[in-house]
């Protein structure tokens, strides 16, 4: 073979050793470059160059790093929030029109339009996660972080789905956390903050999605009881985050427990990917 020596080996002085290094240090350039546009995307609050940046790192497969992992959380995270919460703008004022139905079906409209964006981005995050992000992960924090992320983007559009869809996408929401928090009982302490933070979301679906309450309050009780009883445990880098969540989780509790609950869609929900680390 040109470019070996008669052990098979490739030949070091052969010009195309130099090309496969230099494609290696260049596609590593780039990379640097993405997460540095990436950071720059994020001060300038772009966060949907942000997310275009972090999904190129993600599609060039690998492991992500920790610092990587929650860039594509955080930026993510906003693109997505911005619509949901536009999404449930236009929901409410559609239900409060009045007048022509001109005006009622510009606001139908518009509402759909949203709702595509919306399905669009959750549908790209869950595509990231099925063929690189799960599947790469060599640790149980990992596979927790990228399940609890499949769980969030599926219960999000479960939140504009109807009829048979939702069904199905509600399933898809639960199997994703069931699977990340059997990991995570096992693998993680009970202060970790993405434990804690999967069990913050995990309690949201359970009030929010499938409208169980007690369910809710059972699973968020036993994760801030758990993480209490292991504080003096807790390791110093992480306690402002897992105790950030506890304080979530406490006030959702509060929030679900009494006289005055609100209607469904409200209720507290502090997701805590982007401080995970």
């Amino acid at each position: 073979m040109e470019g070996a020596n008669a052990g098979g080996e490739l030949d070091v002085r052969h010009p195309g050793f130099f090309t496969l290094r230099s494609a290696a240090k260049h596609k590593e350039m780039d990379r640097t470059d993405l997460i540095q546009k990436a950071k720059l995307a994020e001060q300038a609050e772009r966060y949907d160059d942000m997310a275009d940046c972090m999904r190129e790192v993600t599609e060039m497969g690998g492991e992500l790093s920790n610092e990587e992992r929650n860039l594509l959380s955080v930026a993510y995270k906003n693109v997505v929030g911005a619509r949901r919460s536009a999404w449930r703008v236009m929901s409410s004022i559609s239900l409060k029109t009045e007048g022509s139905e001109k005006k009622q079906q510009m606001v139908k409209e518009y509402r759909e339009k949203v709702e595509k964006e919306l399905e669009d981005i959750c549908n790209n995050v869950l595509k990231l996660l099925d063929n690189y992000l799960i599947s790469n992960s060599k640790n149980a924090e990992s596979k927790v972080f990228y399940l609890k992320m499949k769980g969030d983007y599926y219960r999000y559009l479960a939140e504009v789905a109807s009829g048979d869809n939702k069904s199905k996408t509600i399933e898809n929401s639960q199997q994703a956390y069931q699977s990340a928090f059997d990991i995570s009982k096992t693998e993680m302490e009970p202060t970790h903050p993405i434990r804690l933070g999967l069990a913050l979301n995990f309690s949201v679906f359970f009030y929010e999605i499938l409208n169980s309450p007690d369910k809710a309050c059972e699973l968020a009780k036993k994760a801030f009881d758990d993480a209490i009883a292991e504080l003096d445990h807790l390791h110093e880098e992480s306690y402002k985050d897992s105790t950030l969540i506890m304080q979530l989780l406490r006030d959702n509790l509060t929030l679900w427990t009494s006289d005055n609950a609100p209607e469904e869609g409200n209720a507290g929900e502090g997701e805590a990917g982007e401080t995970e680390n």
